[in-house]
């Protein structure tokens, strides 16, 4: 009653009926279908309708050559198969590939470059991805530019014919400009250059770059992904089998897998990701609001407002505006920063962003502390900015909470 079936370079133990049915219907789901059955079955040998832990470091073979699909567990394991699987639908991709973090997830996607390579990337990017760019792959020879590309044409003006990948962030991380995806990918149709996109500020549920013509797609799963703050986790989704195989390579060679556990966690995680989503994204609609009313603050960075540079483009390729927000203060000092960053309760102070709860953070000294000053002030990443990720608390408490700690100041 069941077959061995061939996933990328990896092969599948999976129920006849199961698999022909989930073929079916995997085309007809929904999105918030798709996050609970999309790649997932029944364990075949239980009837477990969670993925087993699959807690293995090697396979017993029954004989030379002759094996049940997996032999290794850096090469191949059975719970990140199934998440590979299911991340490939949410993202409309042919295959997933997961790795240990999603800064491992990037190393694997610049490993695809060499020496002389030009890369043209978003110029408000996290701040280890700028890290890994600059201080790792440039001294490789590998060649980076980083521009403004909320106007599609500043990728024009870099293209040559070394250009060999194209690095989109949108929204980007803190400013939260918007990046015309299918202008962006447009422009480069048709030329040896790869198009990624990290959608982790979006994550799936409100955007999907391979329908827009980008070729990979990177989440940092350790986010809205995995949700809950307990789990460090990348992904790549890629819409074709010739990427697949080179980055599934990649994966194999250099070792930078994630652990069953972690792998079970972001599924998990996964299943509720729609419900997360909406829920933080209305908070963060409503928190937005509250914060451009407030005296004291002076500048709001939310791609919900009509004003916002790129409001129409974010309706158009989005589908919430998301739950991250950014402000600074009228008071523009890192002193009365500090006094916002240290006075609220129910917003904690901490790195990351993506999970049920409230954080807030200071990128300057945070996030993307890595990134020389003079840079961080040319896309108005100040000493003084401030970014939330609103969670799925309930919203009045989260004002209440910002308009104590705003008090302070």
């Amino acid at each position: 009653t069941f077959f061995l079936i061939k996933f990328g370079n990896f092969v599948f133990p999976i129920h006849k009926i199961l698999f022909f049915d989930s073929i079916n219907l995997l085309y007809q789901m929904k999105f918030g279908t798709k996050v609970i059955h999309a790649g997932i079955q029944p364990d075949p040998d239980t009837g477990a309708i969670m993925t087993p832990i699959y807690q293995t470091s090697t396979y017993v073979q029954e004989g030379l050559g002759r094996h049940k699909g997996f032999e290794y567990a850096r090469t191949q394991n059975p719970t990140r198969l199934v998440l590979e699987k299911n991340l490939a639908a949410l993202e409309n991709g042919v295959d997933a590939i997961c790795f240990g973090s999603g800064l491992a997830a990037q190393d694997a996607v610049l490993k695809l470059l060499n020496p002389g390579d030009e890369v043209i990337s978003t110029n408000d990017l996290y701040g280890g991805s700028y890290r890994q760019m600059v201080r790792v792959y440039a001294k490789f020879g590998i060649v980076f530019h980083f521009v403004d590309m909320q106007n599609p044409q500043n990728i024009a003006d870099k293209l040559n014919d070394k250009t060999r990948m194209l690095w989109i962030e949108t929204p980007t991380n803190p400013m939260l400009s918007i990046v015309d995806i299918k202008a962006c990918t447009d422009i480069v149709k048709g030329r040896n250059v790869t198009t990624v996109v990290d959608n982790t500020f979006a994550s799936p549920y409100l955007q999907n770059p391979i329908s827009m013509g980008a070729d990979i797609v990177l989440h940092s799963a350790t986010k809205y992904l995995g949700g809950h703050s307990d789990v460090i986790h990348g992904a790549l989704i890629v819409d074709s089998n010739e990427l697949a195989e080179k980055l599934h390579f990649i994966q194999n060679a250099c070792g930078a897998v994630p652990g069953p556990q972690d792998c079970f966690l972001v599924l998990r995680g996964i299943k509720t990701l729609h419900v997360r989503v909406q829920r933080a994204c209305e908070n963060a609609a409503r928190i937005a609001d509250y914060l451009l009313a407030h005296p004291k603050v002076s500048k709001v960075y939310y791609p919900g407002f009509s004003n916002h540079p790129n409001h129409e483009v974010a309706k158009k390729q989005m589908r919430m505006f998301g739950a991250m927000i950014s402000f600074d203060l009228l008071d523009d000092s890192e002193a009365a920063a500090k006094r916002v960053l240290e006075g609220t309760h129910y917003f904690s102070l901490a790195e990351s962003l993506g999970g049920v709860e409230s954080l807030i953070g200071h990128p300057a000294s945070m996030t993307h502390a890595s990134i020389p000053r003079e840079e961080r002030m040319k896309v108005g990443l100040t000493d003084s900015l401030i970014r939330l990720s609103v969670g799925i608390e309930d919203v009045e408490d989260l004002i209440q909470d910002l308009d104590q700690a705003l008090g302070k100041v």
